[in-house]
């Protein structure tokens, strides 16, 4: 799991390891160059184009079947959309 120096404090990497999962954070005090920001700017970018998804910016759906329907399929638009301007 990558998260920024904001989560630095063993009881996180603790409870991080128990559940089995690796923990990348950042460490405070520490120069930068940790390369967390490659991955950090991978998910904002696809957080981006999510949101141009009007229903899922601002979520109207209750149910959560509904939401994660609508989320697939902006998935799906958006991956179609990559492909066609790839050919």
């Amino acid at each position: 799991m990558y998260a920024d120096r904001g989560y630095d404090f063993d009881k996180y990497r603790r409870l991080l390891w128990k559940r089995g999962i690796k923990p990348l954070i950042a460490r405070r005090g520490i120069a930068h160059g940790s390369g967390l920001g490659k991955t950090r700017w991978v998910v904002e970018r696809t957080f981006a184009w999510l949101h141009q998804f009007k229903r899922l910016r601002i979520r109207y759906e209750r149910r959560g079947d509904l939401h994660q329907s609508l989320l697939e399929l902006a998935c799906s638009l958006i991956c179609l959309r990559r492909l066609r301007a790839s050919f």
